[in-house]
């Protein structure tokens, strides 16, 4: 993948930009960077469930009960962010959504058979029809494979194992994409919603984020673990959205997604078949 992006976190308009870029530090190391953005005005919009208004809880296995994988609060890791202004087209409203689910290989077999038939999957999903991709990668480097079940996405992922989310831009204008992990937002911990602001990445740029931010220099690793251990249920008390990746992605004020180039796939979808009335010598 080329062009990787700044760790850059996107800010109101008018607000000056400062670009960084991680480094290395306690129980691993790390060279990529990205930007996110400071809040903004915005209506709340859930992604996952909302801090407040929540809808009461239903009668479900505690987590103690139940098997899988969710997220841990891995050990920290050094990874340097800084702000940039951004505006959004719509603040409230992203222009796409996409979302993978996650479990061991037991949980994703059960999981992507209740979807309906399954195939093979080398692990990526588009979002916003080619516009970006989204693949988890392991600790070693690797990309994590699973299985598509129509346009469900599951992945299969191993007890323990440290992995990163890697979001790469197919366009040519900056995205702001805000990323949820069991239903918590990964730069606050706390439940998701598109109307927080997220991270940037730059025209044909790669993000990869390693974990939940806990400051502007450091994140607590993403790792694989029981239900009963993962980041959700340990500090919030509530497993409900444990196992499912999503993401929102934003364009800039002044952009237009539809006029973006994203590929002879997409080229091809938007042939149409009936341009003109008779025809004509070449």
């Amino acid at each position: 993948m080329n062009g990787r992006s700044k760790a850059v976190w996107a800010t109101a308009a008018m607000v000056a930009g400062l670009w960084g870029c991680a480094g290395s530090g306690g129980g691993g190391s790390s060279h990529k960077s990205a930007s996110y953005a400071p809040s903004e005005a915005a209506s709340p919009s859930p992604m996952g469930m909302g801090d407040s208004g929540a809808a009461p809880r239903s009668e479900a296995p505690s987590a103690q009960q139940r098997p899988g994988l969710g997220t841990t609060w891995g050990e920290t890791r050094t990874s340097h962010i800084s702000s940039a202004p951004f505006s959004r087209a719509d603040s409230s409203s992203p222009f796409a959504t996409s979302s993978v689910f996650y479990d061991n290989a037991t949980g994703a077999k059960k999981m992507a058979a209740m979807s309906g038939a399954t195939q093979p999957s080398d692990g990526r999903v588009p979002i916003g029809g080619g516009v970006a991709s989204l693949r988890l990668k392991d600790g070693q480097g690797r990309f994590l494979t699973g299985l598509q079940s129509n346009s469900k996405h599951f992945i299969v992922g191993q007890d323990g194992d440290r992995y990163t989310i890697v979001i790469q831009s197919h366009v040519p204008a900056r995205l702001e994409v805000v990323v949820s992990v069991d239903g918590l937002d990964v730069l606050d911990g706390k439940s998701a919603s598109v109307a927080k602001r997220g991270y940037l990445i730059d025209p044909h740029g790669v993000l990869e984020i390693d974990g939940f931010r806990q400051s502007m220099d450091a994140v607590a690793a993403f790792r694989f673990g029981s239900v009963q251990d993962s980041y959700a249920e340990k500090k919030h008390g509530d497993a409900r959205n444990v196992g499912v990746i999503g993401v929102a992605l934003f364009n800039e004020k002044g952009t237009n997604p539809a006029s973006w180039p994203i590929g002879d796939a997409q080229n091809r979808l938007n042939a149409d078949p009936f341009p003109g009335k008779f025809a004509t010598p070449p």
